[in-house]
């Protein structure tokens, strides 16, 4: 199934899927694909009578509902470019990326028009709320010329939220994003009798391409929430929409993991040493995993995990249990799936092989373990940064392959193991290289810790910690007046159960307890470069 645009793409799902329920809220009303398309025909001559023009940009902030995708798909059949802004991004942040995109207009929810500044707003040709696509501010009333998008026009302009620099606007093609609808599809299937529900924010490369347009070309029907997906919002929306396809990051099933299995077996030693009995662990697995579903709302066929590295630990439980997870890796600079295995294809510690499409090399590579930087050639590779020459050429090797920047090797099946970022790996004494991600995988398995990051000190590691004050307050209550004396008993806890779990040259030297949560990026990714600036790197 290939497009070459995303407007051929639309009007092929129109014609197909007419009268299907296309998409919701949990609990309200429910849009059939006749009616989105309604709705898109009306947001384009809202576009239009204010001068807008194919080519121009118009910014999209907004929390997840229906009319996100209207925004989105009425811009992009009309050759219009698109610029989705992440709503954690700060209103200084998306201030700035409005002005740089050259965005002419803007759709935006209610909670998230505060973020901005008068003087944007009023720079603007139009703003529309998106709740109910009426104007908000209209300062030209031109009528726009439109035409129907080339396969190499842009369709999307996607600020990243850099750990280590400012964000830099991705340019996606018509061509690049249809490219990696044909090669989803290679992967796994979706029907009509799916029901999507959406958890990520749309304006994520991931949820949009994976848990948008894929699902929208596929006629699938799609759900969102109005809340945050937090255990009592999303407990009772599983069971009214009983999904078969949802997409997460790690941290959403790792905290299920953490508080609903392993917390239970850790309590006493006594149950400790019953769970850490690889059979009867095994037959717990799948016990809870049969709950896990129930939960899920029992119809859960894809439960596709992505946006960061998986710990193993959940990992195990999710193959041990037959849960129907699948995993995948991809940048937001190639549209963004480069890798990707199915339910029942999954292998542990694997983001499974490359997509049908894809060609990868390793360049650099380390004679001793295999491991080299992912550079890879690929149809949904970007067109580039916009409006930076010099970063787009940092990215692209001379014969035009995209260095992801990954660390990674391929086993003999074919399997894509990443290991890290390259700018964040640390050089041992010895001149081994050692990965961070690695050891805080470890760490943030551990019931105390909500957040870790490693950092080499006077050429020694250290764990930088926040931990769950929830937790020390769980196992240490009715002393908190003492928790100063314990925190040493903690942290040599930490230091232990770490240790045991990494190889020699991995090993952390010391525990440093961070009071204050991590600076993240809004997609909640911590800004390494703030405690990690004295790291000795490979350059």
């Amino acid at each position: 199934m290939e497009f070459k645009t995303l407007r051929d793409l639309y009007l092929s799902s129109i014609k197909s899927y007419g009268s299907k329920a296309a998409m919701s809220m949990v609990g309200g009303e429910q849009l059939s694909y006749s009616d989105f398309a309604i709705r898109v025909e009306s947001v384009v001559e809202i576009m239009t009578s204010a001068g807008i023009n194919s080519g121009d940009k118009v910014a999209l902030l907004s929390s997840n509902m229906p009319n996100w995708n209207v925004c989105y798909f009425a811009s992009v059949i009309s050759g219009i470019v698109i610029v989705p802004i992440l709503p954690d991004f700060s209103g200084e942040e998306t201030d700035k990326i409005i002005i740089h995109s050259e965005a002419k207009a803007l759709f935006v929810s209610d909670k998230l028009f505060s973020k901005l500044s008068k003087d944007v707003v009023e720079g603007l040709n139009l703003v529309v709320r998106t709740k109910n696509l009426g104007i908000i501010h209209q300062s030209v009333e031109n009528e726009g010329s439109l035409r129907e998008p080339t396969p190499d026009d842009l369709a999307v302009i996607i600020y990243t939220s850099g750990t280590t620099s400012s964000p830099k606007g991705v340019m996606l093609s018509h061509r690049n994003l249809c490219s990696q609808m044909t090669m989803i599809y290679g992967l796994y299937v979706l029907n009509e009798q799916d029901v999507l529900l959406s958890l990520l924010p749309l304006s994520h490369t991931y949820e949009c391409s994976v848990g948008m347009i894929y699902p929208f070309m596929r006629g699938v029907s799609m759900v969102y929430l109005d809340k945050v997906p937090t255990p009592s919002t999303l407990i009772p929306a599983l069971k009214a929409v009983r999904p078969t396809f949802i997409l997460s990051v790690p941290l959403i099933i790792e905290k299920l993991y953490r508080n609903q299995i392993l917390n239970k077996f850790n309590r006493n030693r006594f149950k400790q040493a019953i769970y850490n009995f690889p059979p009867a662990r095994k037959l717990i697995h799948k016990i809870a995993g049969k709950k896990l579903k129930e939960v899920f709302g029992g119809n859960l066929r894809f439960f596709g995990v992505g946006g960061a590295k998986l710990d193993l630990a959940t990992e195990l439980f999710l193959k041990e249990s037959d849960f129907p997870y699948a995993i995948g890796y991809g940048l937001t600079e190639t549209a963004p799936l480069i890798a990707g295995a199915i339910p029942g294809n999954t292998k542990i510690g694997s983001t499974g092989p490359v997509l049908n499409g894809v060609d990868l090399r390793l360049e650099n590579i380390n004679i001793e373990t295999g491991e080299g930087e992912i550079v890879v050639k690929s149809p949904s590779a970007m067109v580039g940064y916009y409006k930076n020459p010099d970063a787009t050429k940092d990215v692209f090797t001379a014969d035009g392959w995209f260095r992801t920047k990954d660390l990674g090797f391929v086993d003999a099946e074919g399997n894509l193991f990443i290991k890290g970022r390259l700018n964040n790996m640390i050089v041992g004494p010895s001149g081994e290289n050692i990965y961070p991600e690695e050891i805080e995988s470890v760490l943030n398995s551990h019931l105390l810790i909500t957040d870790a990051i490693v950092t080499q000190q006077k050429g020694k590691l250290v764990a930088l910690i926040h931990f769950n004050s929830d937790e020390l307050d769980k196992r240490y209550q009715g002393i908190k007046d003492g928790l100063g004396y314990r925190m040493e008993e903690i942290k040599a806890d930490i230091l232990h159960y770490v240790n045991t779990r990494v190889g020699k040259f991995s090993r952390i030297t010391n525990v440093v307890e961070q009071k204050d949560q991590f600076e993240k990026t809004p997609t909640h990714k911590i800004k390494r470069f703030l405690y990690t600036k004295n790291n000795t790197k490979k350059k």
